[in-house]
């Protein structure tokens, strides 16, 4: 069968080389573009003064640096080839199409049109120079030419492609087998990152009885090593058989890592699990991905075959990796993001606005109706309190933690998405979907060392982030367990296959858990609906409990809005100007930076407002009203939140006003747990009121069976009734009888086997015969219920 062969692929690569020398030696740039550039890289120009407006010669001025050993990396921009090249536009694709071959003809080219050092360069001096400079001195003497060394090994730079920004980001499973050697972008969030590790890329040996140098270029991922000289001046002519031996040092290494990104929550269809890509970073570019980052990467799309064992069971397969040439992180850390001067801008004028506290609030999920407070509340969850670091090391977090508890279906799950799309590092998990070591982390073995490496889980991947876990209350208790040191201590400690180790987890814990039995259940305390641990719910800054509750003027309002929004497919009017959540995070970031103290007249104030919350907290517990923990830790949650509120005035310190809506903000959280229905609840859960309906209790299963014993005997010879004798019952109940009561005995007897004292006893009959409900009859020995004798 024959081949159809196009004749229109040959491409002439002399012409193409002579476009690209054209380009790197005339493209011309301002000087503001060339710093930007520099500065991108982490250079620091200081050569020549700024002239701005003036242009430059942008890769002649790069090159000169690279002769100099000042600067290690080239990155070759396509906008401006698309811009130099504005008539001949096949460069740019033909770069795209076949991104390998034209890194090679740049690097050719580049090598001959380096230009020469302009300073002395001999602190940089490596055994290769050495090896250099030997050469042509034994070459002078023997007046022979001078043998060439791998172009690879001479290039003191990493070439590298940037996109064109018009380039579409592809998710991964948008990624074919017709983009095999094409440069193109990937979107994806970064799940594992391996140490960096030395590649081996030229290889050299020297021969035990000529000593020349042997040098091999490296290209694939297995090579065979050389063991016989070729040398033909020396060993071939006296047919010598010479024995090459390794020279590390004169080895070419470049520092190599790979890296796994995994789809995106919103790129992945519904019934599909997210797929995974491997990626390779090489030379100046590693290290400059963390777990948990999402990225936008650019690089070659290439095949790599299965090499050992694992080719014996892939067979015809090949695996397939991404060449990194550029890196754009998408969500960056509050500290490294880039504030442009129309931000700034806009963050100047915000920072005059005396509504902006409202303002920020409710532009958070502004689609979702109402939950002013609990807007408010993570609002300062955004923007955190101040880590402090004392001098012994000991580490106070800044970071808030928030719990949502509350009824299905009042948002709780859409808040937790909108703060992750806020947060830079957001990370959403659910609790049933969540095992411990899901959010800690897991111990595999990496596949290119065959090394145990831990892999992080969702806290890690959240860290100096938030990570929001949903469904609480569904979570096992052994994994819940998981994240009490990271809710204070904000670490992950680690012992597993040999590793022990401390994970950073800076991160805000954001959760949102349904009551016990799915729905709050008014006639059962909070504690008894919430059904989390003491332990956990300390670690909680604020808790607020969202209760469904029929309202004629709510539900109407709520109806309008949810209508509004299905109709017009945004929120109605709110009465103010909504801020988008790229203006919100870069607010925050700003307002993150600033680090407020706590004076001393404001220190008093804070002290006093937490004694009274002890003190109060004391009698809510002696009276059975306690639904909340306060311990110290309130104390610190009222100076994280006051110190987020001052963060978001820019101001300096923390004033009376930010400790004053911090504790009004915990007082709403409290209240919230007290907003059931006293009606339907039992009134009182105090032991005087305990004892008093188990006395009632006693009286109304006596009544309840004379009636019944009376319907099914008859009158006695004597026209008694049975139940007119006074007789014990089988499960210890005497009979009420009305005007005679239950006797004291029984009543003491039933009230004590209940672990209560005498004494609780005694101050209930007196408290109800005060209130002319019980009495006291025959010298105490009965007692009588006044209403069931009515």
């Amino acid at each position: 069968m024959a081949l159809n062969v196009r004749d229109d692929i040959h491409t002439d690569y002399s012409a193409e080389k002579e476009k690209i020398k054209g380009f790197l030696t005339m493209f011309k740039s301002s000087e503001k573009d060339l710093e930007d550039t520099l500065q991108d890289f982490g250079i620091d120009d200081q050569e020549t003064p700024v002239q701005t407006g003036l242009p430059s010669l942008k890769y002649m001025r790069q090159l000169q640096r690279i002769a100099n050993r000042e600067q290690q990396m080239l990155v070759v921009d396509l906008e401006d080839i698309h811009t130099h090249e504005r008539t001949v536009a096949e460069l740019v694709s033909s770069i795209i199409e076949n991104t390998r071959r034209y890194v090679n003809l740049f690097s050719e080219v580049v090598d001959q049109i380096i230009p020469e050092p302009t300073k002395d360069i001999s602190q940089y001096d490596d055994v290769l120079d050495v090896i250099l400079h030997q050469r042509r001195e034994r070459n002078e003497r023997e007046s022979e030419t001078e043998s060439a060394f791998p172009d690879h090994l001479l290039r003191r730079y990493n070439l590298y492609f940037q996109p064109l920004k018009s380039d579409i980001s592809l998710a991964v499973r948008e990624v074919h087998g017709s983009h095999l050697g094409h440069l193109i972008t990937v979107r994806g969030i970064v799940t594992r990152v391996s140490e960096v590790k030395p590649l081996l890329q030229v290889n050299a040996y020297t021969c035990d009885v000529c000593g020349s140098e042997t040098f091999q270029d490296i290209s694939n991922k297995t090579f065979m090593p050389i063991a016989d000289c070729q040398n033909i001046n020396e060993c071939k002519k006296n047919n010598i058989t010479g024995t090459l031996h390794m020279q590390t040092r004169a080895c070419r290494f470049s520092p190599f890592q790979e890296v796994k990104i995994q789809e995106l929550a919103d790129q992945v269809p519904v019934g599909h699990i997210p797929r995974s890509m491997t990626v390779h970073v090489n030379g100046n570019i590693t290290r400059l991905m963390n777990p948990g980052d999402v990225v936008h990467l650019g690089g070659i799309f290439l095949p790599i075959p299965y090499t050992g064992f694992q080719a014996i069971r892939a067979g015809l397969l090949t695996d397939t990796y991404l060449e990194v040439h550029h890196i754009y992180q998408e969500k960056k850390q509050y500290a490294d993001m880039e504030i442009t001067p129309e931000m700034q801008q806009n963050i100047e004028e915000m920072k005059s606005d005396p509504f902006l506290y409202t303002k920020l609030s409710q532009s958070i999920a502004p689609e979702i109706y109402g939950h002013e407070d609990v807007k408010k509340a993570l609002l300062l969850l955004l923007i955190g309190g101040v880590t402090k670091v004392t001098a012994d090391g000991l580490k106070i977090r800044g970071d808030i933690n928030i719990c949502l508890m509350g009824d299905p279906g009042v948002a709780k799950s859409q808040l937790l998405k909108y703060i992750t799309k806020i947060a830079p590092r957001g990370v959403y998990t659910t609790g049933k979907g969540s095992s411990g070591v899901g959010l800690t982390a897991a111990v595999m073995r990496d596949p290119v060392t065959d090394e145990m490496v831990l892999e992080g889980g969702a806290l890690v991947l959240a860290d100096n982030g938030i990570c929001c876990i949903d469904e609480f209350d569904k979570m096992e208790e052994s994994d819940r367990t998981a994240i009490h040191e990271v809710m204070e201590q904000q670490t992950i400690s680690i012992s597993k296959a040999g590793i022990s180790t401390t994970l950073n987890a800076r991160s805000s814990i954001l959760a949102a858990a349904n009551p016990l039995y799915g729905r709050y259940n008014p006639k059962l305390s909070p504690v008894e609906n919430i059904n989390l641990p003491a332990a956990l719910l300390s670690r909680f800054d604020l808790l607020f409990l969202i209760l469904d509750k029929p309202n004629r003027e709510d539900d109407e309002r709520l109806a309008q809005h949810v209508t509004y929004v299905h109709m017009h497919n945004t929120h109605p009017d709110l009465g103010i100007d909504i801020l988008q959540p790229n203006v919100i995070r870069h607010y925050i970031a700003a307002a993150r930076a600033i680090r407020p103290t706590v004076s001393q007249r404001v220190s008093g104030y804070v002290v006093d407002s937490y004694v009274k919350l002890r003190k109060k907290s004391k009698i809510d517990v002696e009276e059975n009203k306690s639904h909340t923990y306060t311990s110290a830790r309130t104390l610190l949650g009222i100076l994280r939140l006051a110190q987020a509120l001052a963060r978001l005035r820019f101001s300096e310190t923390v004033e009376h006003d930010d400790v004053d809506e911090a504790l009004r903000l915990m007082e709403c959280s409290k209240e919230s747990l007290m907003e059931d229905n006293d009606q339907e609840r039992e009134p009182d859960r105090s032991p005087m009121s305990r004892i008093y309906r188990l006395i009632k209790g006693m009286a109304g299963a006596g009544k309840a069976r004379r009636s019944k014993r009376q319907k099914r005997f008859g009158k006695g010879p004597a026209g008694e009734r049975d139940m007119d004798m006074e007789s014990e019952n089988d499960d210890g109940d005497s009979d009420y009888e009305a005007g005679t009561g239950l006797s004291m005995v029984d009543v003491r007897s039933r009230v004590l086997n209940n672990g209560y004292t005498e004494a609780q006893l005694m101050d209930t009959i007196h408290e109800y015969e005060r209130l002319e409900v019980l009495q006291r009859q025959a010298n105490g020995t009965r007692l009588v219920f006044m209403e069931l004798d009515a």
